[in-house]
């Protein structure tokens, strides 16, 4: 039940999820609640949990379920919510294993246990309140995001053999996530990289790809800020300024390294940025160019006037290759 807009209310999630945003958040905020997040890792102080309400989004963690078992008597409501029937196993059949695994691990074993609580069930449709109607369910129906977040995209298509620029740019990525909530990023990269990233909420990592796959995937709409930090490594030495025409192609502006071919060919402040190789540094770069459109637009239309200076020098040396 919602009570009162006194009430704090403990929202534990295991991150950042579908369920939350469309499902319960909204009937929160409808209530005008004071809701503090938690995830599995995270415990609130025990006296903290007094007259509290704690809702759990699909699953159970055993530590919250020790919490909450040593101090139910504290908390005015205890809530299970979910928007897959998670609590019968039997419903899972035919789903892969591990996903199998995880629900009976983290939620149908726990039946019991919440019924011994007196928690209340809230669930997501009409099929969950009828089947679970012994429980006396509460039907929260899903409420559609007034306005999309219009995020300024960042984004690095480094492969496998840029593993040391993606890893150097992971504190600088994580600075700017921390720093400004409507910028997102996007890497390509496997498994290596999702390891990496994982846990850093607004980054996208996209498998790798042929080439031809790549073209099309690149010119997609939506990308505004291009990166290319390059280090000093030996394999480095030898690259070209490619990494312009691949951002530009993408509708982007560029940020790149001082000592690489790109910088050779990019006039800073006036085609792309020319930035030190220090994080912070590239941190303060790319909140730049996201807080100022009018700027990104003024050096998009030079890195225009510049491909078209490349592409006349590029035919320049095609002269002559061949004798006659």
């Amino acid at each position: 039940m919602l009570t009162s807009p006194q009430n704090t209310i403990f929202l534990v999630e295991e991150q950042n999820n579908p369920s939350t945003e469309y499902f319960v958040t909204p009937a929160l905020v409808a209530n005008n609640h004071r809701v503090i997040k938690y995830n599995f890792s995270k415990l609130p102080n025990a006296n903290d949990l007094v007259d509290s309400i704690v809702i759990f989004i699909r699953y159970l963690p055993t530590s919250w379920i020790k919490l909450i078992g040593e101090n139910r008597h504290r908390l005015k409501a205890l809530v299970f919510f979910m928007d897959d029937d998670v609590l019968d196993y039997h419903a899972s059949s035919g789903m892969p294993w591990y996903y199998r695994f995880k629900l009976a691990r983290l939620s149908a074993r726990h039946v019991n246990w919440l019924r011994k609580q007196q928690a209340e069930l809230w669930v997501s449709t009409p099929y969950l309140v009828q089947k679970y109607a012994a429980w006396q369910p509460k039907l929260i129906l899903p409420f559609p995001s007034e306005q999309a977040v219009d995020y300024v995209r960042v984004f690095y298509h480094g492969s496998s053999s840029h593993r040391a620029e993606i890893n150097w740019l992971r504190p600088v990525i994580e600075n700017v996530l921390n720093r400004n909530d409507k910028i997102a990023f996007e890497l390509i990269g496997g498994a290596y990289e999702n390891r990496l990233y994982k846990g850093l909420g607004r980054v996208t990592v996209t498998h790798p790809m042929k080439w031809a796959s790549y073209q099309s995937f690149v010119t997609t709409p939506g990308r505004h800020i291009g990166l290319a930090p390059l280090l000093n490594l030996p394999f480095n030495h030898a690259r070209s300024y490619t990494k312009f025409f691949d951002i530009h192609r993408s509708g982007a502006v560029g940020i790149f390294s001082p000592n690489s071919a790109c910088a050779e060919i990019v006039s800073h402040d006036v085609d792309g940025l020319i930035v030190e190789l220090n994080q912070e540094a590239w941190a303060e770069a790319i909140l730049k160019l996201a807080n100022d459109e009018g700027l990104r637009l003024f050096l998009l239309n030079n890195a225009e006037n510049k491909l078209t200076d490349l592409r006349q020098t590029a035919h320049r040396t095609y002269q002559g290759l061949f004798s006659e």
